[in-house]
């Protein structure tokens, strides 16, 4: 077997454990995918026969990429136009969509990339702190420290409650036909009293500049929204788990792609979550067709 070979036979059964890892640090499968790939690399150039456990190693050389692109990420996010959402992930892609949930996601982004690291690396996938140690490059009483501090601001911001699947997708059933037929006496209906939306246009499609917050401003916003939609209106593609909560994708009227996913507790609304940019739905798109 050549060398490239004999890299990726030990390389391969751990890419998708790496790929998980990446795109819950980066929130992007796109950028996770360039950071695996370029692990590979790494690893080919790697002298294998001195590395006795290449999954621990592999982790730490993914872990190492994903800092070293959160920092250009972090100044790319300050000129972003708009609320930032993770690249939404659909339940077809299955190495991927386990626990990946947007107020997770949302709630690492506010994370420092050291604490998102030893939060994840520790508290997601089970890995020794020593072990996360060596990742992140510091010692073990500060990495403890890390994935405490985020610990504490992960369940502080967004503590996960658990909703039956089917009962997912037949709200989201119900709010799709609502939201597209301005049916605002049934979105009152199942909206939250401290519900959010937020929609990510990135600047390329129209997409509201802040998040709206609270029953009411939301319900401002869907009144305003219901005359376009019913002259403008949206094909149904199908529903699905959008990271981790139900929703749908729909083709909009301007012919582009569009995913909504809804965060729901207590039978209610309390997330509302819609990713409009085209550079983060491209990939999406060469899946539906």
């Amino acid at each position: 077997m050549d060398q490239q070979g004999d890299a990726a036979q030990s390389f391969e059964p751990v890419r998708p454990k790496l790929r998980r890892v990446a795109y819950r640090m980066l929130g992007s499968l796109a950028d996770a995918e360039d950071v695996v790939q370029d692990a590979f690399l790494r690893w080919l150039d790697t002298d294998r026969s001195a590395v006795t456990v290449p999954e621990a190693y592999l982790m730490r050389v993914t872990t190492r990429l994903c800092l070293d692109v959160l920092k250009s990420a972090r100044r790319r996010r300050e000129t972003y136009i708009g609320p930032w959402l993770p690249e939404p992930v659909v339940e077809a892609e299955a190495d991927l969509d386990e626990d990946v949930t947007l107020p997770l996601l949302l709630a690492l982004e506010r994370l420092s990339p050291l604490e998102r690291a030893a939060f994840l690396l520790h508290d997601v996938f089970g890995m020794p702190f020593e072990e996360v140690a060596a990742s992140i490059g510091r010692d073990l009483a500060a990495t403890r420290q890390l994935a405490t501090r985020a610990r504490q601001h992960v369940h502080e911001d967004r503590p996960r409650f658990a909703v039956d699947r089917q009962k997912g997708f037949d709200l989201a059933v119900a709010f799709f036909a609502a939201s597209r037929s301005g049916d605002l006496a049934g979105l009152k209906a199942m909206l939250a009293a401290d519900v959010t939306l937020i929609a990510d246009g990135g600047g390329k499609r129209p997409a509201g500049t802040a998040p709206v917050v609270g029953f009411d401003a939301v319900m401002e916003a869907f009144t305003r929204l219901a005359g376009f939609l019913r002259e403008r209106p949206s094909e149904l593609i199908r529903y699905g788990l959008i990271n981790g909560l139900p929703g749908f994708i729909t083709r909009e009227a301007d012919g582009e792609l569009q995913t909504t996913a809804i965060d729901i507790r207590d039978g209610e609304i309390t997330g509302v979550y819609v990713v409009r940019n085209p550079d983060k739905l491209r990939r999406l798109g060469t899946t539906l067709h």
